[in-house]
């Protein structure tokens, strides 16, 4: 198995698990404080990582295309996390969860037109799968 491929597993994993325990932490709080709450503790954690793992040499290599990319990734991170721990502190985690995997094709979709990444039959039909899986849970 290649590297990223076990990455996105572990990715996958946690996300999961992050979803559960995120829902017990919201019990008697508003989503927003414990989104909030979330945040200050992932910025430590990837702070203390970058500063134990990047080498110094390569902060220099940052240049304005990757802050204005990378600042856009974290405007919509942002609002992804505002309104999943929205729907997570009132809807069931299975369904808010898999409502948000739906992601998947929007990322495909963005991926084959700002990317130009190759769109395969198989990935069609995958998409296929989760938009109907979608339709079945979401529907109450």
């Amino acid at each position: 198995m290649e590297k990223w491929v076990f990455h996105a597993f572990l990715s996958m994993f946690f996300a999961g698990f992050t979803s559960v325990i995120a829902k017990v932490g919201l019990a008697g709080i508003s989503a927003e404080l414990g989104l909030t709450v979330r945040a200050l503790f992932v910025t430590g954690f990837v702070l203390i990582f970058a500063l134990a793992t990047v080498p110094f040499e390569q902060w220099s290599l940052l240049t304005g295309h990757n802050y204005l990319w990378l600042s856009l990734s974290a405007l919509s991170t942002a609002a992804t996390w505002v309104f999943y721990y929205k729907a997570l502190k009132f809807g069931d985690v299975a369904t808010v969860s898999l409502i948000d995997k739906g992601s998947v094709v929007v990322a495909m979709l963005l991926a084959w037109l700002l990317l130009k990444e190759h769109i395969t039959l198989r990935m069609v039909a995958g998409a296929g799968l989760i938009i109907a899986g979608l339709l079945v849970i979401a529907r109450k």
